[in-house]
């Protein structure tokens, strides 16, 4: 809403449409509201994948921005599965992202910057990718009016996200 215009904007979910409209209440407001700003909103896309999907074939982005990855719960796991898993998302999701990103474009991964979080060392996943950190910042939800965290399996619940940091990296 703060950019007023969306046509600029692809929007993804890995979930479903029928999903997301079971599970979170304002979904569907939030789709039509970037819709009738000129996104384009495409869900049940892995983000791990986009760039051998044929609606992306040719297309380029100044930004591609993954917002608090999370594989899922497995509450039965070791810790050192679950952060194998976690860095496997991420580095999955670089290299897809690498293939998608215009010259001079950017790479965000907002992440929790605290604990277990910490753990998954973004900045060396990404420079083993051969992306270079830019910069980071502190992530504060507020900034952006409107903004919710939601869990990803299980439900309309928001999740603390403080603290965290957007990580820029560049080619």
């Amino acid at each position: 809403m703060a950019f007023g215009s969306a046509h600029n904007i692809v929007a993804t979910s890995l979930n479903t449409t029928g999903y997301l409209s079971r599970n979170y209440r304002s979904a569907m407001s939030n789709i039509q509201s970037l819709r009738s700003r000129g996104a384009k909103v495409m869900n049940g896309l892995d983000a791990t994948q986009m760039a051998g999907q044929i609606l992306f074939q040719g297309m380029t982005f100044d930004r591609i921005i993954f917002n608090f990855p999370l594989s899922g719960f497995f509450p039965d796991d070791s810790r050192e599965s679950k952060l194998r898993r976690e860095r496997k998302l991420v580095r999955l999701f670089i290299a897809n992202a690498i293939e998608m990103i215009a010259e001079g474009g950017e790479i965000h991964v907002t992440h929790k910057s605290n604990g277990f979080f910490r753990e998954w060392n973004l900045e060396q996943l990404a420079s083993s990718a051969g992306l270079q950190l830019i910069d980071e910042v502190h992530f504060n939800f507020t900034d952006f009016p409107g903004y919710r965290t939601k869990y990803g399996f299980g439900g309309d619940k928001n999740f603390n996200c403080n603290p965290s940091k957007t990580y820029k990296f560049g080619l």
